[in-house]
C-alpha cells in the first residue's frame, strides 16, 4: 500500500469531495429500502480473443501486444469495421460511429431490459421509470426515447439520460432511480446500461490509444428496481423468490486532483474524439478507495468483515488489483469482476452489473448478507453503494 500512495503523489488526498447517499441506516430503524428485483444482460458483434484483435488492427509493436495480453482479458464483444484493402480496419466516418453507437445501443439496451423484465415476470407496460446510461455517444433524442418507440414501452413514463460521466455512471443511476422508488413505491423503474465502446475507437500506432483498444468491449446491462409498498407487493411481484438485495446507502468520492486522468480528447487529426487513461490510474483508485468505503459503512455501523460480498467495476487488471489489497481482499471476493473481464473486457458503466449478474446465477446469497457495489471513473470518480439481502414474503 505504501507503493500506491507514493506512485499516486501527484493526485494528492487533499481537495477531494465526499458524498454520502440518501437511506443511510439511522438509530433505531431503516429507511425505505429499494430492491433490486432483476438483471438483464446483452451483448453484440462479434467475440474476439486478444490475438484475434492484434491481428485485425495490424499491431507489430511487441510492447502494444504484451499490454493486449497481460491484460487479464480473454474475448471482448465488438462490431469493428472489416479491414480494408491494405488489411487495416477500415475507415468509419463520426457519422459511421454515431449511427452504429445508436444501431447497436438500441439493439443490446432492448435485449438487455427484455430479459431483465422477463426474469421478474414483468411486461413493458410495468415500467414506470426508465434510467438509461451511455458515455460511448451523444444522441437527440436520447436512448430512453429511442428505446420506449422500439420497445412500445408506455409513451407516459417518467425518463432520465446519464451521459458522459464513464464508468462508474451505473452507481449514480442506482441513486437516482432510488429516490425515485422511495417516491413511487410499488411503481417499477429501470436502470440500462448500454455501451458500445466500438463506436468510441481510434486506430492508430500510439501506446495512449493501445491502452483504450486493449480494454474495451460492448455490452448492455439493466436491472429493474422497485420500493414495496406498505402491506402490499410492488406491481407485478409476487414476492417469496428468495433474499432480494436493498440499496440502503451510497456513497462518493471525486478526486479533483486527478480530474484529467480519465477523459476524452478531440483529435483533429482523426476527426474523432479519442478516450485517454493515465498510467496513474490504478494508484489514484488504490490511494484513495478504503477512505469512500469506509465512510459508506461506517453510516451503517459496521466493518468490512462484515461485507460477504464485494461487486466491483472490471477497470482493468491493475485497477481490479489496486481495489482488491488496499480493502485487503481475497481474489476470491473479486471472482465475479474478474470473470467479467475476463470474457468481456472492461464494459464501462455496465461491467458491475455483469458482475452482479454472476452473483445471482451463482445463488450462494443468504438473507441478512451485505454487499458492496462498487465503479470508478472519469472525474476522476469513486461510487459505492451498501446492499443488505432479504427474504421477501
Amino acid at each position: 500500500m505504501a507503493e500506491t500512495a507514493g506512485a499516486a503523489g501527484r493526485y494528492a488526498a487533499p481537495g477531494f469531495q465526499t458524498r454520502i447517499g440518501l437511506g443511510q441506516l439511522e438509530t433505531g430503524g431503516r429507511l425505505p429500502a429499494p430492491s433490486i428485483r432483476s438483471v438483464g444482460t446483452a451483448v453484440a458483434g462479434r467475440s474476439y480473443s486478444q490475438s484475434d484483435l492484434l491481428d485485425h488492427f495490424g499491431v507489430c509493436d511487441p510492447k502494444v501486444a504484451r499490454l493486449f495480453r497481460s491484460s487479464g482479458i480473454r474475448r471482448r464483444f465488438l462490431t469493428l469495421p472489416a479491414p480494408g484493402p491494405d488489411g487495416r480496419p477500415a475507415e468509419e466516418s463520426p457519422g459511421d460511429l454515431r449511427d452504429k453507437h445508436q444501431r447497436i445501443a438500441l439493439d443490446i439496451g432492448s435485449r438487455a431490459i427484455r430479459t431483465c423484465l422477463e426474469r421478474a415476470g414483468l411486461a413493458s407496460g410495468n415500467v414506470d421509470y426508465l434510467c438509461c446510461v451511455t458515455t460511448t455517444g451523444l444522441l437527440t433524442p436520447g436512448l430512453s426515447a429511442l428505446l420506449l418507440r422500439e420497445m412500445e414501452l408506455p409513451p407516459s413514463i417518467q425518463r432520465l439520460d446519464i451521459v458522459g460521466m464513464g464508468c462508474h455512471a451505473a452507481m449514480n443511476a442506482l441513486t437516482a432511480a432510488r429516490a425515485w422508488c422511495v417516491a413511487n413505491p410499488g411503481a417499477v423503474a429501470v436502470v440500462l446500461c448500454a455501451e458500445v465502446c466500438s463506436a468510441a475507437y481510434v486506430f492508430d500506432s500510439t501506446m495512449r490509444t493501445a491502452v483504450v483498444n486493449s480494454l474495451f468491449g460492448d455490452g448492455a446491462a439493466a436491472v429493474a428496481l422497485s420500493q414495496r409498498p406498505a402491506g402490499g407487493a410492488a406491481r407485478g411481484w409476487e414476492g417469496g423468490g428468495g433474499p432480494v438485495p436493498h440499496l440502503l446507502s451510497s456513497a462518493g468520492q471525486v478526486i479533483v486532483s486527478a480530474a484529467d486522468a480519465m477523459r476524452y480528447d478531440w483529435d483533429d487529426r482523426q476527426g474523432r474524439l479519442s478516450f485517454f487513461l493515465d498510467p496513474q490510474i490504478p494508484y489514484v483508485i488504490g490511494a484513495h478507495v478504503e477512505e469512500v468505503v469506509d465512510r459508506l459503512l461506517a453510516g451503517a455501523g459496521l466493518r468490512r468483515s462484515a461485507v460477504r460480498h464485494w461487486l466491483v467495476h472490471g477497470g482493468g487488471k491493475k485497477v481490479v488489483d489496486a481495489v482488491r489489497v488496499n480493502l485487503r481482499l481475497t481474489r476470491h471476493d473479486v471472482r465475479h469482476t474478474t470473470a467479467v473481464l475476463r470474457d468481456y473486457g472492461n464494459l464501462s458503466s455496465g461491467s458491475v452489473l455483469f458482475a452482479y449478474e454472476r452473483l445471482v446465477e451463482e445463488g450462494t446469497v443468504r438473507a441478512g448478507d451485505y454487499g458492496v457495489i462498487m465503479a470508478m471513473g472519469p472525474g476522476s470518480t469513486i461510487e459505492t453503494a451498501l446492499v443488505r439481502w432479504e427474504e421477501e414474503a
